[in-house]
């Protein structure tokens, strides 16, 4: 397990990046997540992270692709709702690396 320096705190991540404890979340820690993978954060990241952080503490779980997408085109708006919006912001595999910028567990049918 390796961790991740946050404002002077050892934050724990797992093999792949992700949190080991979800109570390690907050802002600071998302942008350094990020600048992990070489995003910087913008408003409309911290918009998508924060549904679906929503959609966590509603139902226990990180989203998959398709229920992300219907997720954010309701919570944020249909121009928002789409897999090449989300792509744009979350390249790659955008449920895995939102999911990850978020604190949230890696969703399950994600590699």
């Amino acid at each position: 397990m390796s961790t991740l320096n946050v404002g002077g705190r050892e934050i724990p991540v797992d093999k792949d990046g992700f949190l080991v404890d979800l109570a390690d979340w907050s802002g600071e820690v998302a942008k350094a997540l990020a600048a992990e993978e070489g995003l910087e954060l913008t408003e409309a990241h911290f918009d998508v992270i924060h549904a679906l952080r929503r959609f966590h503490a509603q139902y226990q779980l990180s989203p998959p692709m398709r229920p992300l997408v219907k997720y954010i085109g309701q919570e944020l708006g249909k121009d928002k709702g789409s897999s090449i919006y989300l792509l744009s912001l979350f390249p790659g595999s955008p449920a895995r690396l939102a999911s990850k910028l978020a604190g949230l567990p890696k969703p399950d049918n994600c590699l």
